[in-house]
């Protein structure tokens, strides 16, 4: 993404933070939440046990550590001050069940990212998969809007991004980089979201067909869309993990590093 207006950061730093994780502010028992709940569960619950009890002493390199910590403050105001404010007051107007339904488009749409990279792994089980979420999920789920190929086929999202297959052909991590309203990231991962960005039919980055807007404009709309929406549904989560914690920045940090570890040995 292009650094030039708020949002558009905004639009990223949600992604980056990988905080999408099991929320107390919404009744789990209320209606069945699909993907949403499942990633919020896989991101947190099963990653925040698994991978803090199996460290294997893996050290993070934070030699920009003054530099990440006063960025990722900045990074905080943003989220406490705007972002959560706007979600709240979308979450009062906007239901539920739809709110799910657009995650479920956009997770649709962000098919080309998942599936190039399962390939560029050589796991082209997972590809398959992938191919086949895509067709019954715009075809039977009426454009995403329904996961019906996990529903009723049991056929699961393989999430994989640039950065995990850099990962995944020997390139190390690098020094952790808080970027600038973007969040926790390294070395590795933020050259990854060059290409990430140039797949994604989201944003109007590259000379793609498949690409959705057609001017930066309309990639900023669609994006923040996304943003708030995504927001909505984990409302509470940010707060609570950052009141139970000692040091935010070093627990975001240790959690997002020892999870893209794991994820690449996956």
């Amino acid at each position: 993404m292009k650094f030039i207006l708020l949002f558009t950061f905004l639009i990223i730093f949600s992604n980056a933070q990988s905080i999408d994780t099991k929320t107390n502010n919404i009744n789990s028992n209320k209606i069945e939440k699909q993907d949403v709940e499942s990633d919020i569960e896989d991101e947190f619950e099963d990653d925040f046990s698994d991978e803090f009890n199996e460290k294997e002493d893996k050290k993070i390199s934070d030699p920009l550590e003054t530099y990440n910590r006063a960025m990722f403050s900045l990074n905080d105001s943003l989220y406490i001050n705007i972002l959560n404010p706007v979600s709240k007051n979308y979450a009062d107007f906007v239901p539920e069940g739809i709110r799910i339904g657009i995650s479920n488009v956009f997770k649709n749409l962000y098919f080309p990212i998942r599936v190039s990279n399962n390939l560029l792994q050589g796991k082209f089980e997972n590809s398959f998969d992938e191919t086949s979420r895509f067709v019954i999920n715009s075809t039977i789920g009426l454009l995403g809007i329904m996961d019906i190929a996990d529903s009723y086929f049991d056929i699961k999202e393989h999430d994989e991004d640039f950065g995990q297959t850099l990962g995944y052909w020997g390139v190390d991590a690098g020094p952790h980089i808080v970027l600038p309203l973007l969040g926790p990231s390294n070395l590795r991962d933020s050259l990854g979201l060059i290409g990430s960005n140039y797949m994604d039919p989201t944003n109007n980055y590259g000379a793609l067909k498949y690409k959705i807007p057609n001017t930066y404009l309309e990639s900023l709309g669609l994006n923040t869309a996304y943003l708030f929406n995504k927001n909505s549904l984990n409302l509470g989560l940010y707060e609570s993990l950052k009141k139970d914690s000692i040091d935010f920045y070093t627990f975001s940090r240790d959690f997002y590093e020892n999870k893209r570890f794991n994820d690449i040995k996956e």
